[in-house]
């Protein structure tokens, strides 16, 4: 079994698309860099990355969650997976990463505003991410 904990998921989408999310429905994404705030505390632990990576390359299809909308459109990649072991974190890195949040994105199960933050310069996002481990 893998340890529970949370994580960060970076990606990047190429240019300007609309994006049918679920529930929330059609969201239009400026292109650039995202950050999204995740925890996997069930029996899977952070496994549930695993997932998320098989969802951006392909191999599943399975849209469950807010974020598999946007793993698996064509204009998005996968820049980099973040993970904090044993740590409960989700709530608090959304809030933290460097950004523009994306309204009520990944948040159905929590008050936060969003769990995904948008920044142009994608980089910024994995180095406020990798900051956050340290702190």
């Amino acid at each position: 079994m893998a340890a529970p904990g949370s994580y960060v998921l970076i990606l990047t989408i190429a240019e300007p698309t609309a994006i049918e999310v679920g529930a929330l429905g059609t969201i239009e994404f400026d292109a650039g860099g995202y950050a999204y705030a995740g925890s996997a505390f069930g029996s899977g632990g952070l496994r549930r990355v695993e997932r998320h990576r098989s969802l951006a390359v392909g191999d599943r299809t399975v849209q469950h969650w807010h974020i598999d909308y946007l793993l698996t459109h064509e204009q998005t990649t996968l820049y980099e997976t973040v993970q904090y072991p044993h740590r409960d974190l989700e709530c608090a890195l959304s809030e933290r990463l460097p950004g523009h949040r994306v309204a009520q994105f990944g948040a159905s199960d929590c008050h936060c505003d969003s769990h995904l933050v948008w920044n142009e310069d994608v980089q910024s996002l994995s180095s406020g991410a990798i900051e956050l481990i340290e702190k």
